[in-house]
């Protein structure tokens, strides 16, 4: 059974609504203003009710202007989420700074939304998804967040060596895959 704000169900009614479901596209809008009220109301904790408002607002017109720009074979939400981010950034810009204290925001973030950029973290979520989990989160860790060897082996109680196996492995595995030989 799915839940109106799953991601089955909000992508199901996404693709409704590029088909030309009004009452579809309602209800997506309904669901997602939910969604947004609660997602910004974690990251902006000092916000007023207005500046909350005008943000899911701006939100909600940002994905009505790129809804033709949604690739109906990738994840809704990851897109969907990627453009609430980018608006809150926006709106932390725009006050004269980030509230990073308020905020999960990373500082190498730029302003613009950049479609490429969402594309490029889709696909590489896509490629880890196909790794054992605790590769996945090494590749995370040292790879795209820039830890150190050592600090993924003292968080997940690994030897630095075996850490850098396992790397090494998923590195291979993932290679193999876009080579297709795997």
């Amino acid at each position: 059974m799915t839940t109106a704000h799953s991601e089955e169900a909000l992508k199901a009614l996404m693709l409704l609504s590029l088909d030309g479901d009004e009452a579809a596209y309602r209800r997506l809008l309904t669901a997602l203003r939910v969604l947004l009220v609660g997602y910004y109301s974690r990251r902006m904790a000092a916000a007023t009710r207005a500046d909350m408002e005008d943000l899911v607002q701006e939100t909600l017109l940002a994905l009505h202007s790129r809804r033709s720009t949604y690739d109906r074979n990738r994840p809704f939400t990851a897109w969907f989420f990627s453009i609430a981010r980018y608006k809150l950034i926006d709106h932390h810009r725009g006050r004269g700074g980030r509230r990073l204290a308020e905020t999960e925001l990373d500082d190498e973030i730029e302003s613009d939304f950049s479609e490429d950029r969402l594309t490029a973290r889709m696909d590489v979520e896509r490629l880890l998804d196909g790794l054992p989990l605790r590769q996945q989160e090494l590749i995370r860790q040292v790879k795209l967040e820039g830890s150190s060897v050592a600090d993924a082996a003292n968080r997940t109680g690994q030897s630095e060596s075996a850490v850098k196996v396992s790397i090494h492995r998923a590195l291979k595995a993932i290679g193999e895959r876009l080579r297709g030989t795997s």
